[in-house]
């Protein structure tokens, strides 16, 4: 028996099921933005699809046929369906499964029942997802000239546009912004009228509040994530007029609180900031008379204490009109994009120095000086997001690699995503949860 189903597009139409192209389109629920819904890339226009259901039962023999019943059966009996006494799960083996679905799913669950919505609405599942250690990360980007933070899974095949930022300051909407994450929030520093803001988004909850500010509010300074915390230090103190700082802060997004750091052995502003090898570093950037530093720093959690990398930069050419070093680190091993040169070099930490791995990445840093190019760590893969062109592309083109420092040479792999995006990335975090 067949039916149809209705799904958009004119009678008469049919696609057969066993049709091989339904396996490459999708077609998911479309909310207007800020509604959480994850929408597929590559979602196809709507089609009507015939839906057969197949009640043919098993071939029997003709010797194991069961003899036939007439209408007037004398046994008074009548036809029952069969009763299967299926197991049910328990509830903690279905948030162990739910706990293991992909995240751009997640919104489904809403639908099934009150307990899943509220593992979802408190946020639980996603620390269950830390116990057992399954994770995956998510980009979130803000390009040029958009209004909404836009979220990517991990391989880019769905998005979806994050709540405006509900800041009615409009000192906030042009300034410039700071982002980073921790644990299952993103963070976006900026300034409004009267000071230094934060703003966190909620993945449990898809909204944003307000944050308790750092201890010393900050801008241009370095950041990394491990985990459920965020660590920052450096940049111009914004409570102290705007002085180059070597001061350093950690966050914990369990307890929602800062917590101060020893200083830093260098003021420094500028400066990028990494997490390898259990400690916090943070790289280049500028003293406060506008040196260019070519130095590191490492901050060991065991011990307390900030360890000087004279010269870290010291094969990588660096100027106080370039952005801050776009650096990323997969696998333990730290990676940097030279911007003016476009090329991919590898730190060698035995002997404090880099090394180049070819080719070219695709997308031309050396276009502004670094500035507008988006440089993160996927999981163990390297992500770069910007444009290809020196004159500037109408939209900005993704590429990951999985890098290895022992080879020569790499293969870099371009993600069509099916959304455009400006080609000048303002802000770049990624979520791991």
């Amino acid at each position: 028996m067949c039916a149809e189903k209705e799904t958009g597009s004119k009678k008469g139409e049919h696609l057969s099921t066993n049709d091989s192209s339904l396996s490459s389109k999708k077609a998911l629920p479309v909310r207007s933005s800020g509604s959480g819904f994850w929408v597929s890339s590559h979602s196809s226009p709507t089609e009507k699809m015939r839906v057969c259901e197949n009640k043919a039962k098993p071939e029997l023999k003709w010797h194991e046929m069961p003899p036939s019943k007439s209408n007037d059966d004398s046994s008074g009996e009548k036809p029952q369906d069969a009763d299967y006494n299926l197991p049910s799960l328990s509830d903690e083996i279905e948030t162990l499964i739910m706990a293991r679905v992909p995240r751009s799913e997640y919104w489904k669950f809403s639908f099934v029942n009150k307990r899943f919505l509220g593992l979802l609405k408190t946020g639980e599942v996603y620390k269950i997802r830390r116990q057992i250690g399954f994770k995956e990360p998510s980009v979130f980007m803000f390009a040029d000239g958009e209004t909404n933070w836009c979220a990517f899974d991990q391989h880019f095949m769905h998005r979806r546009k994050l709540p405006v930022i509900p800041s009615d300051d409009i000192i906030f909407e042009y300034c410039d912004k700071e982002s980073f994450s921790a644990g299952t929030n993103l963070f976006v520093l900026g300034q409004e009228l009267a000071g230094a803001v934060i703003w966190r988004y909620e993945l449990a909850t898809n909204k944003w509040l307000k944050n308790p500010s750092m201890i010393s509010p900050r801008c241009l300074f370095a950041s990394a994530t491990c985990g459920t915390f965020a660590y920052v230090a450096g940049g111009l103190d914004l409570s102290g007029g705007h002085k180059v700082s070597n001061s350093a802060e950690k966050y914990n997004a369990e307890s929602d609180s800062w917590e101060s750091l020893p200083p830093m052995n260098k003021k420094r502003r500028n400066c990028s900031g990494c997490y390898m090898d259990n400690k916090f570093y943070v790289i280049g950037g500028q003293d406060d008379v506008q040196k260019d530093l070519s130095c590191g720093e490492c901050f060991d959690e065991k011990t307390k204490e900030w360890s000087l990398i004279p010269d870290m930069l010291k094969d990588i050419p660096v100027s106080t009109a370039q952005s801050p070093p776009l650096v990323a680190v997969a696998n333990n091993e730290l990676y940097t994009v030279d911007a003016s040169s476009n090329e991919l070099k590898v730190y060698l930490k035995a002997s404090n120095s880099w090394r180049k791995i070819g080719p070219a990445v695709p997308v031309r840093a050396d276009a502004r000086r670094g500035w507008g190019v988006a440089f993160k760590s996927l999981g163990n893969e390297l992500l770069v997001i910007g444009s290809t062109s020196a004159d500037g592309a109408r939209r900005a083109s993704i590429y990951t690699c999985c890098p290895d420092p022992a080879l020569e040479t790499l293969q870099w792999r371009e993600i069509k995503c099916g959304t455009q995006l400006n080609p000048f990335i303002r802000n770049c975090a990624v979520m791991i949860a």
